[in-house]
C-alpha cells in the first residue's frame, strides 16, 4: 500500500525529533519518509504513497498508527508528541491525514504529563478540521481520550471487531449497575447504526486501508486544491428515463433513492458514508462527466425520507465537509417534512433541524437541487430550496411543492366538510398549489425538467458553475447551532 521508508530520523535518546527537523525532510519529497522512527509509546508516523486511480499522480498522505501490540497501545507524553507533530506537517505542508489507531488510553504511569499531551495532540488534529482532510481507522480499542481523538476525524473507519467508548464497562457498573460488554457500549457495529460515529464499517486492516484508498480518490489533498476530474465513457449527456422510473405513481409510495442515484452518476458507481446510520437520508460521493460531487437524498424507503434529529446531523455534517474541500453538491429532494413527535422535540429538534440549514446557507460551493416527488413545509426549505441559495433548482414533471401535502391541508381547512366536498378540496389543491409549474412561474425552481434529461442538465450546470468561487462575509468563525 505504500513503499518502504527511503530516509529515517535517527533516533534521539530523550525526546522526540523537533517540528522543524521533520518538516525539512518532509520537503524533501521522497516516495516515503519516516517522520518518526520510534519513541516511548506505540505511535509512529510517516509520510505515505497511496495508490490512486491515476498511476501517475500519486497520493502522499501524513500516516500515525499507534499500536496496540505496544503496551495496549497507551499514549505517553512522547507518543502524543508524535500525533502533535504529524498533525502539524499534514496541516502545514497540506497533506491528508489518515490516523490508524487501537489504544486503551493515556498512558497511566505518566499520569498528568501524558493527559497534556494528549491535549496538545488533540489541538493540532482539530486545526486540521477543514485544512486537510482527515480519516481515522479504528483497529481495536479506543477507550477514553482516544475515543474522543477519533470523533474529530472527517470520516471513521472502523474493523469489525474494534470498539470505542469514552467510559468504558468498569466505569458503566460502578456509576450505574449496569452490566455491559466492550461490543455492547462501542462495538462497530453500535457505532455504525446507534451512534453515527463510524462512516465504514470493514472486516479488518487490509479492507480498511482500502477503504481509506477510496474515501481519498474522491477528495482534494487540502483546502486549496480541487477534487481531481477523471475521464470518464459515460457520457454526460447520457439519457436516464430509468431514474423516473423508480418512482411508484402513488405519492406514498416508497423506494430506494439509491436507484436513482445510480442512474445518474457516472457509470452507476458511488460511495456511501454512514449507510447504517439515519438511513433516512443518504449521503454519498459520486461522479457526474468525470467531476466528484456530494449527494444529500432523501431515502422514502426509510422513515417515509422524514428529517429527524440523526439524518439533520448527518445531512448537515456532510454538506460541511463537502463545502470546506470544494465538493459540489446535489441535493435530491422527496420529503414529507420533518419527523413529528413529542420525544424529538424534547431532544432538540430545533437545533438539529437548525444545522442543516445552517450548513446549506453558508454552503459555497457549486450547489444543484432537483426535487424528485414531495417537498413538503419546513422540510422544502431545509432541503436546499432556491431561497436558501442554491445555484440550480430543477423539478419533475410530478413534483409537489407546499406547504403541505393535500390530505393534511383538507385535515386542517375541512375538518366539518364532508367526505365529497373533502375529496373536491383536496383535488384542487393539488392542481392549484402542489404544480412545480405553478412553482416555476414563481421563480421557485429555475425549470421543470424530464427525469431522462436530469443527468445532463446536472452535468451542464455543473460546467457552467466550474468557476464559482464564493466568499462569505469576513468573521472570526461562525455558530453553528449544535
Amino acid at each position: 500500500m505504500s513503499a518502504r521508508a527511503h530516509s529515517r530520523l535517527q533516533e534521539t535518546p530523550s525526546r522526540a525529533p523537533s517540528v522543524d527537523h521533520v518538516m525539512t525532510l518532509a520537503n524533501e519529497f521522497a516516495p516515503s519518509i519516516d517522520l518518526v522512527k520510534s519513541v516511548r509509546g506505540a505511535a509512529q508516523a510517516d509520510i505515505r504513497v497511496l495508490n490512486t486511480f491515476d498511476p501517475n499522480s500519486p497520493r502522499r498522505v501524513v500516516w500515525i498508527n499507534i499500536e496496540e501490540e505496544v503496551r495496549r497501545g497507551a499514549l505517553s507524553a512522547d507518543a502524543c508528541l508524535v500525533i502533535e507533530t504529524a498533525a502539524t506537517i499534514a496541516c502545514d505542508k497540506r497533506y491528508p491525514l489518515v490516523m490508524s489507531l487501537g489504544s486503551s488510553g493515556a498512558d497511566i504511569v505518566e499520569g498528568i504529563a501524558a493527559l497534556h499531551g494528549w491535549g496538545s495532540a488533540a489541538r493540532a488534529l482539530a486545526r486540521c478540521s477543514g485544512i486537510v482532510p482527515t480519516i481515522h481507522v479504528v483497529t481495536g480499542p479506543a477507550v477514553s481520550g482516544p475515543a474522543l481523538l477519533i470523533g474529530l476525524a472527517d470520516f471513521v473507519v472502523m474493523t469489525e471487531d474494534a470498539y470505542a467508548f469514552v467510559s468504558g464497562p468498569t466505569m458503566v457498573a460502578e456509576f450505574t449497575g449496569e452490566t455491559v460488554s466492550n461490543e455492547e457500549l462501542g462495538g462497530a457495529t453500535i457505532h455504525a447504526r446507534a451512534s453515527g460515529v463510524a462512516s465504514l464499517v470493514v472486516p479488518n486492516v487490509e479492507a480498511a486501508h482500502l477503504a481509506v484508498e477510496q474515501i481519498l480518490s474522491y477528495l482534494p489533498n487540502s483546502v486549496d486544491e480541487l477534487p481531481e476530474m477523471l475521464e470518464t465513457d459515460d457520457p454526460f449527456d447520457r439519457s436516464t428515463p430509468e431514474a423516473g422510473d423508480f418512482i411508484p405513481a402513488s405519492s406514498t409510495g416508497s423506494y430506494d433513492v439509491r436507484k436513482v442515484i445510480s442512474s445518474l452518476v457516472d457509470d452507476g458507481e458511488f460511495f456511501e458514508l454512514r449507510a447504517r446510520w439515519a438511513a433516512n437520508v443518504v449521503t454519498t460521493f459520486a461522479r457526474i462527466d468525470g467531476r466528484v460531487i456530494g449527494i444529500v437524498a432523501n431515502q422514502p424507503i426509510v422513515l417515509a425520507g422524514t428529517l429527524d434529529i440523526p439524518a439533520s446531523q448527518k445531512a448537515a455534517r456532510f454538506v460541511a465537509f463537502c463545502d470546506a474541500f470544494n465538493i459540489p453538491l446535489i441535493t435530491l429532494v422527496d420529503t414529507p417534512g420533518f419527523y413529528p413527535g413529542k420525544d424529538l422535540e424534547w431532544r432538540g429538534m430545533i437545533r438539529h433541524g437548525a444545522q442543516l440549514v445552517f450548513a446549506y446557507a453558508r454552503a459555497s460551493v457549486p450547489r444543484i437541487c432537483i426535487i424528485l416527488r414531495k417537498s413538503y413545509g419546513g422540510a422544502y426549505i431545509v432541503m436546499d430550496s432556491k431561497n436558501m441559495g442554491n445555484d440550480v433548482c430543477l423539478a419533475w414533471p410530478w413534483a409537489e411543492l407546499a406547504v403541505m401535502g393535500a390530505g393534511q391541508a383538507a385535515a386542517i381547512l375541512q375538518r366539518r366538510a364532508t367526505p365529497e366536498e373533502r375529496a373536491a378540496f383536496e383535488a384542487d389543491y393539488s392542481e392549484r398549489l402542489l404544480n412545480p409549474y405553478i412553482a416555476a412561474e414563481r421563480g421557485l425552481v429555475d425549470g421543470v425538467i424530464e427525469p431522462a434529461d436530469t443527468r445532463r442538465e446536472i452535468a451542464s450546470a455543473l460546467r457552467a458553475l466550474e468557476h464559482k468561487r464564493e466568499r462569505l462575509q469576513a468573521r472570526k468563525h461562525d455558530n453553528t447551532p449544535l
